[in-house]
């Protein structure tokens, strides 16, 4: 069972009283590696009595990690972090139930989805810790000027900078899930239909495809200002229609950073590479560019 699947079903097991220990577990964090149980008691604002029987409760849940030291101290677990999430996104009015999942990787698990309207949905669990701290560290940016950054913290800044993008680029026409809405480590989007593209054995039309996946290129960075900064045959996903959504934003910047010429090119020689290898499809990179900084038509 997965850590979502453990806080989904634990999650309809939680009272106030259980929730109010996580948030208060979660907010003290920012001080602590284990935060005090003593700190626990007071900022709960329960009985002690209470307070250490929520905590152990908890801790049996899988939703805490109990440490013993020169003080007790708790610290959460994912699963307890996953709680947190979707008891906000359920009082939000945002998710109904979880589904099955759509797929597990390095850094994200994503679930299917109902929101409380009945609208299918994808929901997106960040998972930065899943992967040496170190290198995430190193390759994420918008993490390299944190001195400390806990999985916790990174996870939730990979999930406001993934619907940060999403925002941006979807209203301009480019073929993403559509943004609904995020909490913490927590993005929730359109439903994502389909296989990546490393996945497909063969395409009918490659240059089409292709085609596709340069224009979307075109509208993220000429229509929103906005560069993947991650693009590969990974997070590009060919639906059942045969079209493109490209997904996997976290690691976007602005066209005006100092890196978005670089990050530009460098996501255009992935896409050009791999279908150079696969299908045999041969484009000129610096061509490929200068179409892509072409203006948009009048009105697009």
């Amino acid at each position: 069972m997965s850590s979502v699947e453990a806080a989904v079903r634990i999650f309809r097991q939680l009272e106030a009283e259980d929730l109010r220990i996580l948030a208060v577990v979660e907010i003290d964090l920012s001080r602590h590696r284990f935060v005090p149980e003593r700190d626990i008691i007071r900022l709960s604002e329960l009985p002690e009595r209470e307070a250490k029987y929520r905590l152990e409760r908890l801790t049996e849940f899988g939703l805490l990690y109990r440490w013993v030291g020169s003080y007790v101290g708790y610290t959460l677990n994912i699963a307890g972090y996953d709680c947190l999430a979707l008891n906000a996104l359920v009082k939000a009015g945002v998710l109904n139930s979880i589904g099955k999942p759509l797929g597990v990787g390095k850094e994200s698990d994503v679930y299917d989805a109902i929101t409380q309207s009945g609208e299918r949905v994808a929901v997106k669990f960040h998972r930065l810790g899943r992967t040496s701290f170190r290198k995430t560290k190193r390759l994420r940016g918008y993490a390299a000027d944190k001195r400390h950054v806990s999985w916790l913290y990174q996870s939730r800044l990979a999930a406001e900078r993934e619907i940060e993008a999403l925002r941006l680029v979807y209203p301009r026409g480019v073929s993403v899930p559509k943004p609904i809405g995020h909490n913490r480590h927590v993005v929730v989007m359109g439903m994502i239909e389909g296989d990546c593209l490393f996945r497909i054995c063969s395409l009918p039309d490659p240059e089409t495809i292709l085609d596709e996946i340069l224009e979307n290129v075109r509208l993220a960075y000429v229509g929103a200002g906005v560069v993947h900064g991650d693009l590969s045959e990974y997070n590009v996903v060919i639906t059942p229609s045969g079209h493109v959504l490209i997904i996997d934003w976290p690691q976007y910047v602005r066209a005006d950073h100092p890196s978005a010429e670089a990050l530009l090119k460098r996501d255009v020689s992935n896409m050009l590479k791999f279908f150079r290898r696969k299908y045999g499809v041969i484009r000129s990179l610096s061509n490929v560019l200068e179409q892509i900084k072409r203006p948009l038509p009048s009105g697009a």
